[in-house]
């Protein structure tokens, strides 16, 4: 096996990662981890020694055993527009990223959920890199630890997270969800349910076990295509899982959860822009709640496929919304430094900005 296929093994590192917990196992006595807890999820600090309100000998033993940071490096790219792609080179030396959007009313970030990814989509630059590995839960929730950390706020301050960067979040289920758990915990970062979204290229195993674990956060589907001809011109996972199958789950989702569904379509110059396509993909949602996001396509070196002109893309959103289906254009930020939807691939532009984390988060 070559080396960069090797499971990664956590429990191997010199110190064990303290994200790894829920707020409840956390270190020390009785209101001691509420307090470790708050510095955390709520002020955000980077090392025990800031932990000031705790005993020094607890903050000593606690910088022993375990370690706040999964990162040996962090890099940041702002962006013209406002947004900021991280770069985050893990511990084992793999590296995968995620994108921090500020608007007037919110703060979201979306976050990473594998070094890679496995799904190969024709548009995306991640799919291009291949499978890297699966991101530990303590690697997801500290992407938005060092966002907040980097740009000087608290981690609470960012309201929205969107599980839409590197990787498929439904083939590392187990550890999406533990991150997702202690995003939504009252001591841990305290989230809505409804500002947590994933997105997945459609596995209907595990569409049905999010449905079952119901935690109450938003499920996109990337559709991208509304018959498996096209599809499978776009998505190699599409021979594995056709549309029915999928959308069985998604109906199956739906009617457990009473929760609309996203379904995320990249325009695509000839290939999935058609009129006879926007109707056959109003028909394929009749009966659900459902929503569709159209999103231009974002170049990146090499890429196979072109974007649909905007014209054709106004043109598909109307078929689309003349057959009853809500609908909206997703124009993505960050295209200048690589970091729109689409585009993550660990290229670096010109840093304008970068901070290392501090000498020892890396232990």
């Amino acid at each position: 096996m070559a080396d960069d296929a090797r499971p990664f093994r956590p429990e191997a590192l010199p110190m064990k990662p303290i994200l790894e917990l829920t707020p409840e196992e956390l270190p020390g006595e009785g209101y001691r981890k509420a307090q470790i807890a708050h510095w955390l999820y709520a002020r955000g600090v980077r090392e025990f020694s800031e932990m000031t309100d705790l005993p020094r000998g607890l903050r000593e033993a606690l910088a022993q055993e375990w370690r706040i940071s999964e990162f040996a490096l962090v890099e940041a790219y702002p962006s013209r527009d406002g947004s900021v792609k991280y770069l985050f080179t893990l511990l084992d030396g793999k590296k995968t990223e995620a994108v921090y959007m500020p608007y007037e009313n919110r703060k979201t970030v979306c976050l990473s959920s594998m070094v890679g990814c496995p799904a190969g989509c024709t548009f995306c630059a991640t799919g291009a890199l291949g499978f890297g590995r699966n991101l530990t839960a303590a690697e997801i929730l500290d992407q938005l630890l060092a966002i907040a950390y980097h740009q000087g706020i608290s981690p609470r301050e960012i309201r929205n997270v969107v599980l839409m960067g590197m990787g498929e979040p439904l083939l590392n289920l187990t550890n999406v969800l533990k991150a997702v758990r202690t995003m939504l915990h009252p001591k841990g970062l305290a989230m809505s349910p409804r500002r947590i979204t994933l997105s997945t290229v459609g596995i209907p195993r595990g569409i049905y076990r999010l449905a079952e674990e119901d935690l109450g956060i938003r499920l996109a589907l990337s559709l991208h295509a509304p018959d498996d001809e096209t599809r499978k011109k776009i998505i190699p996972t599409a021979h594995r899982y056709p549309i029915a199958e999928i959308m069985e789950a998604v109906r199956a989702y739906y009617a457990k959860t009473k929760r609309r569904v996203t379904f995320e379509y990249t325009l695509l110059q000839g290939l999935n822009d058609h009129p006879w396509q926007a109707r056959l993909l109003s028909r394929l949602l009749k009966g659900l709640s459902a929503h569709v996001n159209l999103i231009p396509f974002n170049p990146w070196p090499g890429a196979p496929v072109k974007g649909t002109p905007k014209a054709g893309i106004l043109a598909f959103a109307e078929e689309l919304k003349r057959q009853g289906i809500p609908t909206s254009v997703r124009f993505s930020r960050g295209q200048d430094v690589g970091a729109a939807c689409g585009q993550l691939a660990l290229r670096t532009p010109q840093a304008l900005t970068f901070k290392p984390l501090p000498e020892d988060a890396g232990r």
